[in-house]
């Protein structure tokens, strides 16, 4: 077919102007795209996928502090095997236990006092005085527990007060024996009130 105002082309030659018919796959008819389709498409994908990848690690930022996180494990491994403690002599543990608050990160140290009687049932107490959480100490020579900011005594055996102003007694943790590893479920309570409240 020759377009008006044009003459017969020579043969072997190919009028552009007429669009060839392009197929799908299926080898249904289709419309070509043009190089401005082509672009505007790409260039919606593109910035598609970058707001994506700006976007979702934002909204995860600011929606993080208000979703519930697992509680993390609060048993702490704080000895490795129970024969290597002394029987009828207590004896402190520290360890770091790491702290999340929303964005913060923080680490802490804390600590434990172990005792046991007859080297099978173990007792832990948390590392802090009860009355204004100052650290306390094994006093060799009175067989207690010794605080030295205002002179607090307790029991190496119960954790009972025996001397000074703390309101109650030393707080107990509860123990585990796992495979002769002694774990304790670490827990800080409220300083200088008489009830045993979780801090």
């Amino acid at each position: 077919m020759v377009p008006e105002g044009r003459g017969p082309q020579p043969e072997g030659v190919v009028d552009v102007s007429e669009k060839p018919n392009d197929t799908n796959e299926d080898g249904a008819a289709g419309t070509p795209v043009g190089r401005r389709t082509f672009l505007r498409r790409v260039s919606g994908v593109g910035a598609a996928i970058s707001a994506a990848m700006v976007g979702i690690p934002v909204l995860r930022a600011f929606a993080s502090p208000t979703l519930v996180h697992k509680t993390s494990d609060t048993w702490i491994k704080v000895a490795d095997d129970i024969a290597l403690l002394d029987v009828g002599v207590p004896v402190r543990v520290n360890f770091v236990q790491t702290l999340q608050d929303a964005w913060v990160e923080t680490r802490a140290l804390n600590g434990v006092w172990l005792y046991t009687d007859d080297g099978e049932k173990f007792k832990a107490y948390n590392g802090h005085c009860t009355h204004l959480g100052c650290s306390y100490v094994y006093d060799k020579d009175r067989k207690d527990f010794f605080c030295p900011c205002h002179h607090g005594q307790f029991d190496v055996k119960t954790g009972a007060v025996l001397a000074g102003p703390p309101p109650r007694p030393l707080d107990e943790l509860p123990v585990e024996i796992r495979d002769s590893a002694v774990y304790v479920q670490y827990a800080d309570y409220r300083l200088g009130v008489p009830e045993k409240i979780e801090a």
